[in-house]
C-alpha cells in the first residue's frame, strides 16, 4: 500500500514540477513567469518530500527530519523570495505584459 502511495506522491509531484517549469519558460513577462516556480514548484516540491518521507518512515522507524526541515525551509522562503521580486521588478518599473491581469500594470515610461 505504501508503494501506490509514493508513486502517486512522486507523479503529482513531478506533474506540478514539470508544469511550474514550463510556465516560467513559456509565460510572456516576469510577473506572469514568476508564477511557474513559486506556486506549482513548491507543490510539487512538497509533493516530492512528502514521498520521501513516506518511503523513509516505512523503511525505518519515526520521520526523518531532513524532509521536514527542507519542507518548513521551502515554504517559508519561497513565497519570500518571491514578493522580493516581484516588489524589485516593481521599483524598477519593469513592463508587463497586455495579458497581465491587475488594476496595477506597469508602465514604461
Amino acid at each position: 500500500m505504501s508503494e501506490i502511495i509514493i508513486s502517486i506522491l512522486l507523479l503529482v509531484g513531478g506533474s506540478f514540477v514539470l508544469i511550474g517549469s514550463i510556465g516560467l519558460v513559456k509565460m510572456p513577462d516576469f510577473f506572469m513567469r514568476l508564477h511557474g516556480p513559486t506556486k506549482a514548484t513548491t507543490l510539487g516540491m512538497a509533493c516530492l518530500l512528502t514521498a520521501a518521507m513516506v518511503f523513509f518512515s516505512v523503511r525505518v522507524d519515526g520521520i526523518s527530519a531532513k524532509e521536514v526541515l527542507i519542507s518548513i525551509f521551502l515554504i517559508l522562503t519561497a513565497p519570500i523570495s518571491g514578493y522580493m521580486l516581484i516588489k524589485s521588478a516593481i521599483h524598477h518599473k519593469l513592463p508587463a505584459s497586455e495579458k497581465t491581469k491587475g488594476k496595477n500594470n506597469i508602465e514604461p515610461d
